[in-house]
């Protein structure tokens, strides 16, 4: 084995903490961080200028535009979850004027569905944009950085993403990335790359 596939086998060892994913991360256009309440005023106006192209593709309670106060209380829970290993949805800006563009998630996963961060053997990545943020790779950017994320977690062997096959948009960053799709799981494709 070449010393270098030796030590990160090696750190894949380790235990994993929640404490193993960034607060922040950067790429050439984009800054990837946790939601906080704060973002519920520039968030409130996308979700509802958004919510028919956005509804068929991701949950609920993610999608659905809410009065201010009830939205600022989402993202304080997503940000619980940030800090508590559970759930890490960043909200994606804009390197240059800190514009508002969607979310980029990482989900610690197993066979069974999502974990916990130690508990994971698998992660998946997901993503949302505002209409006018499409078209640019801004997506595939995003998701080509928690995929680097990925690539140093421990005992993490793939990641994961899942899309309705309808959803072409989607689907097309993970064939951009070099993911191979591994099948269908209850009618959502589900595309995986070893790490």
């Amino acid at each position: 084995m070449r010393p270098a596939l030796a030590a990160r086998e090696l750190v894949r060892r380790q235990p994993l903490s929640h404490r193993s994913i960034p607060g922040s991360l950067r790429t050439a256009r984009l800054l990837l961080r946790p939601w906080s309440a704060a973002d519920a005023d520039a968030l409130a106006p996308i979700l509802a200028a958004n919510t028919e192209r956005l509804g068929p593709w991701i949950p609920p309670h993610v999608a659905t535009p809410l009065p201010a106060a009830a939205l600022a209380e989402r993202l304080a829970g997503f940000a619980a979850d940030f800090a508590a290993g559970r759930a890490f949805r960043f909200a994606l800006l804009a390197n240059d004027d800190q514009r508002l563009l969607g979310e980029a998630d990482l989900f610690p996963r197993a066979a069974a569905g999502r974990v916990s961060l130690p508990e994971a053997d698998r992660v998946e990545l997901g993503y949302w944009l505002d209409a006018a943020a499409e078209g640019r790779g801004i997506a595939t950017e995003a998701t080509q950085a928690l995929l680097d994320v990925a690539a140093t977690l421990p005992g993490v062997s793939h990641a994961e993403i899942r899309c309705d096959p309808a959803n072409a948009r989607s689907a097309a960053v993970p064939r951009r990335l070099g993911f191979e799709l591994a099948g269908q799981e209850d009618g959502t494709q589900v595309w995986r790359k070893a790490l």
